[in-house]
């Protein structure tokens, strides 16, 4: 049995993408709306951006964690997660995920290496490894 390091919990209550979410320490308490761009009112965060926002945050934490073990230099590091949401041929939704990192003080193939050996290791990656298209680019 493996051992649970942590559960996040929140709630969404109202109209779905037009509602309201809230973490169980209520930390995260926000409005969220469907971007103008699908026909909503905008004005508020959506799933995407929660998504986007999130997998960036872990990915880079990964990265520095790989970084770390060789030694690598990764301050002024950054990542940033395009979160594009597609239609299915089914009807449905899907996701695809680009992740650019920058690494301003690490040499191209070494940093082509890192944020490969992070895709490995970042729990967003792998929960999204089969199912999501995710593109990784070094910038």
């Amino acid at each position: 049995m493996t051992k649970t390091l942590y559960t996040a919990t929140a709630v969404a209550t109202g109209d779905g993408r037009n509602g309201h979410i809230q973490s169980s320490d209520q930390v995260l308490d926000l409005d969220v709306r469907m971007p103008t761009e699908l026909g909503g009112p905008g004005g508020a965060t959506n799933p995407e951006q929660l998504f986007a926002a999130g997998y960036a945050a872990c990915f880079h934490s990964a990265l520095r964690l790989v970084a770390k073990g060789q030694g690598a230099d990764v301050e002024e590091s950054e990542v940033v997660a395009d979160v594009s949401l597609l239609p299915t041929e089914a009807g449905g939704f899907q996701l695809a995920v680009g992740l650019e990192v920058t690494l301003p003080r690490v040499e191209r193939e070494a940093a082509e290496r890192l944020v490969e050996q992070a895709h490995q290791v970042c729990p967003y990656s792998n929960a999204t490894r089969g199912n999501v298209e995710v593109t990784l680019t070094v910038a």
